[in-house]
């Protein structure tokens, strides 16, 4: 317990404003502790070093996490069937270069000092919020998952304030940590089945920051291409904008080609959404970010099991792959 106490000190000022429970500190949760002063201490490297050493994580989690690389491989198979298998092999490779960054941005975001998070980052057609604004409209910033998530979140909140969806973390101790930057960050982070509050923000004219790119399962869902195929995708989109009358707009955040940083880029509201055909909204909302996925495969969430939920309720593509997988991953 000593340790994780003096582990949790260099953690500060994170933490400092919320006190711990006490059974944080149980042993079952000191390799989560000496995991999250692993990051603290990439956080607190230049930043190319620190994005090196989570390319170095990437490249462990090939050899030491071969169901998560299976997921990925499944993935690519499906969406890129015109690339060679080394081709693909290769993307999967600096895809898990991406991911384990975004192990890292992740604690850049929790710890990362103002001043350089401007250095990092920037936001482009924040104007397109500000404009729905002042026309009366809450703003749903239709968002997708890629590995630089956490970090283009902090990158926007400097920018303007919004509202986050989020999903409670297994582990205690990490979502204290999640639980307090949201706090720190954001102006209020909902559950993401809580519609009834989100659509009170909206209506109040807030900004709400939605990604529904991931499999949920059938329910409250409609199946849409992606990539050409089929893929299980939530209608909570529709129904949101439907019920508050904001507006959407699309929002991805990406990391520079160059590697100096990143930008976060919101495009203008989507005209005529909702269509009154959920289906049909899906349809454009997957044709929008395939199109933005085109441009930087490496960098989207493939770990996550788009696929698994079939039309026809056949096997899931995964199937004998992931079984130490979180549900809904």
């Amino acid at each position: 317990m000593r340790a994780a106490r003096l582990v949790y000190s260099a953690l500060l000022p994170i933490a400092v404003e919320s006190p711990m429970d006490r059974s944080l500190f149980a042993p079952r949760y000191w390799l989560t502790w000496l995991g999250m002063g692993l990051l603290r201490l990439l956080a607190a490297l230049p930043y190319r070093l620190a994005m090196r050493a989570g390319d170095g994580l990437g490249l462990l989690s090939w050899y030491l996490v071969p169901y998560r690389r299976r997921i990925v491989e499944t993935n690519l198979r499906l969406c890129f069937p015109d690339l060679t298998a080394a081709q693909r092999r290769d993307l999967a490779r600096r895809n898990l270069c991406y991911t384990g960054r975004g192990l890292v941005e992740v604690a850049l975001a929790w710890w990362g000092a103002e001043s350089r998070i401007a250095r990092l980052g920037t936001v482009e057609g924040a104007e397109h919020v500000a404009r729905a604004q002042a026309e009366g409209h809450g703003v749903i910033l239709v968002s997708a998952h890629f590995t630089p998530l956490d970090i283009s979140g902090r990158i926007m909140s400097r920018w303007f304030g919004f509202q986050a969806i989020y999903r409670e973390n297994r582990n205690a101790v990490i979502e204290h940590f999640m639980r307090e930057s949201r706090r720190r960050h954001f102006e209020h982070a909902f559950d993401r089945g809580d519609m009834r509050a989100m659509v009170r923000a909206l209506r109040e004219r807030r900004v709400v920051w939605y990604p529904p790119d991931q499999d949920y399962g059938r329910r409250h869902a409609v199946f849409a291409p992606f990539f050409g195929v089929p893929a299980a995708t939530i209608t909570m989109t529709s129904r949101l904008a439907r019920l508050s009358g904001a507006v959407v707009i699309p929002c991805y955040g990406v990391a520079r080609e160059d590697g100096s940083g990143y930008v976060v880029k919101l495009g203008p509201p989507l005209e005529g959404f909702p269509s009154g055909d959920d289906t049909a909204d899906a349809e454009r909302l997957n044709a929008r970010l395939e199109a933005e996925v085109r441009q930087r495969p490496a960098q989207y969430y493939w770990v996550h099991r788009r696929f698994k939920t079939r039309p026809d309720g056949g096997p899931s593509p995964y199937r004998g792959r992931g079984k130490r997988r979180r549900k809904g991953k």
